[in-house]
């Protein structure tokens, strides 16, 4: 598919005027953007996908959950209900969209709602709320929040920046200068100061922005079937025989982590956001038991996992050994301290957006 793409750059000269003309219209006022008393925090980035926003977020709930009474708000991409809707921790996927729904699972004490429309959401929301997080929600310029927070991939910042359908970006490059707080994503651990220089030199922040850095951090593997027991993701060994399923949209870093333990990968890999048929699973289970090995296991993302609810898919894989690997993000020292004190002093501010 990809080798199709420079055909398709006129489409992307005509989806970029657009674009541009948009984002003029609400920069002169000529369209509106609302603004709401409370702290609105917005998770966002210029491309399609795979930024690490969803670690993101759930690093800003951790900070601040414990003292504020504390909602998300995502669009809930790939769901099929409509409107406004609050997520509980029983719901399906295809009805609040899998990162809500990990959301809800994952912090069971904070409200998780969806809504198209964010600033109808936000409507709903504000009376019960003392701040908001919005999920994946730069372009969605009706609605102003009070602090931006946009992500780079590290592992795309020197890339062909071209807009959709040619390239990955929703927006001009340039447009990364109306957010406040510019966040580096999926960083080698090791990151040192060349490292960073290199970076800011790609990702030319104004004076306004402070940039900081972030990787990702994998957790024990846990069981799909709360019958079994967590396993450690250092009990991989060199022999172990992995089926992968995932459908995000880069699992490059995944396979990466994995691939530190055991180089016997089976990747079953789709797009991002796919709602897997019974004939996925179906094939995803031959696969592992066509593998001569005792030592074998099926792991997939925690989003994932989300998608696998279906009472069919369960039953499916109710007797097999199937685990998700669940990630965090967390910010490089010795910038994490700043990171998080720029959050709780926005969070702590009273009537933020005037």
């Amino acid at each position: 598919m990809k080798s199709l793409r420079p055909f398709l750059f006129p489409f992307s000269l005509i989806y970029g005027i657009g674009v541009v003309a948009r984002n003029l219209a609400f920069d002169l006022g000529i369209l509106r953007s609302t603004e709401f008393d409370l702290p609105i925090i917005s998770v966002g980035n210029l491309s399609v996908g795979g930024s690490g926003k969803s670690p993101m977020t759930e690093y800003l709930v951790r900070l601040l959950k414990d003292r504020y009474k504390l909602a998300t708000l995502s669009r809930g991409y790939g769901r099929r209900s409509k409107g406004f809707r609050l997520v509980e921790k029983d719901s399906l996927s295809t009805e609040s969209g899998d990162e809500p729904l990990q959301f809800k699972r994952k912090f069971n004490d904070i409200t998780v709602a969806v809504c198209e429309k964010r600033v109808d959401g936000i409507r709903t929301l504000e009376k019960n709320h003392e701040l908001i997080i919005l999920d994946d929600a730069y372009q969605h310029r009706a609605l102003r929040p009070g602090l931006s927070i946009l992500l780079f991939d590290y592992n795309s910042l020197s890339s062909l920046r071209m807009l959709l359908p040619a390239g990955d970006m929703r927006e001009p490059v340039w447009e990364k200068d109306r957010a406040d707080i510019l966040v580096v994503t999926k960083t080698p651990p090791g990151l040192d100061q060349a490292d960073r220089q290199e970076i800011l030199s790609l990702i030319k922040p104004r004076s306004h922005q402070e940039v900081f850095y972030s990787y990702l951090e994998y957790g024990d593997l846990e069981p799909f079937n709360t019958e079994m027991e967590v396993r450690k993701l250092l009990a991989i060994k060199v022999t172990t025989n992995i089926i992968l399923l995932t459908g995000i949209a880069n699992p490059a870093p995944l396979l990466s982590e994995i691939g530190g333990y055991t180089q016997l990968i089976t990747h079953h890999n789709y797009a991002d956001h796919h709602n897997f048929t019974r004939k996925n699973i179906s094939k995803l289970v031959q696969a592992f038991e066509a593998v001569q090995a005792d030592d074998k296991l099926i792991i997939t993302t925690e989003k994932d996992a989300q998608r696998l609810g279906s009472f069919a898919t369960q039953e499916l894989l109710k007797a097999l050994p199937v685990y998700y690997l669940p990630v965090r993000a967390e910010i490089h020292q010795p910038e994490r301290a700043r990171f998080n004190e720029l959050i709780e002093k926005y969070a702590a501010e009273p009537t933020v957006n005037h």
